[in-house]
């Protein structure tokens, strides 16, 4: 069998336009293509390259991290440098935080990133492999990205 490789991930939203200002305006993601049948409203957003994304108008709450599904939607960029101007924009958005700052994976890793929360309240993490050994580690020993 060959390997598996993630196509793209398709989150349910409850207001495309926030959530397409969301993820476009503030994340820097490309709109590829969108469905505006007032029923059938639907975003695709890449990375221009590739479909990264879709958002899907089909959610009537928010986003509930106690019943089986995506825990979260984890991003990566190359440092933490990256991760830190992606905190400033997401902060100048409003957006809400799980921990203050840039928090280490695990307890001494080198990698580690900021959590948060889209309109809906679906977690996000945005991460680099490396740079974050001297931030806290909020889990201790237990996996950061695991418990927020």
């Amino acid at each position: 069998m060959p390997a598996l490789r993630t196509g793209h991930i398709g989150l349910n939203v409850t207001d495309i336009d926030r959530s397409l200002a969301f993820y476009r305006d503030v994340l820097g993601f490309v709109l590829i293509g969108e469905g505006k049948e007032e029923d059938r409203r639907y975003a695709f957003l890449g990375d221009g390259e590739k479909l990264v994304l879709t958002l899907w108008q089909q959610a009537r709450g928010a986003y509930d991290g106690t019943r089986a599904g995506l825990h979260h939607l984890a991003l990566e960029v190359d440092s933490i440098d990256q991760v830190r101007t992606y905190e400033q924009a997401l902060r100048a958005a409003g957006a809400a935080f799980a921990h203050e700052g840039v928090v280490a994976h695990a307890e001494g890793a080198a990698s580690g990133g900021i959590f948060f929360h889209d309109p809906d309240g679906t977690r996000l993490e945005i991460s680099a492999p490396s740079g974050a050994q001297a931030a806290p580690a909020p889990s201790g020993a237990a996996p950061t990205c695991g418990f927020f």
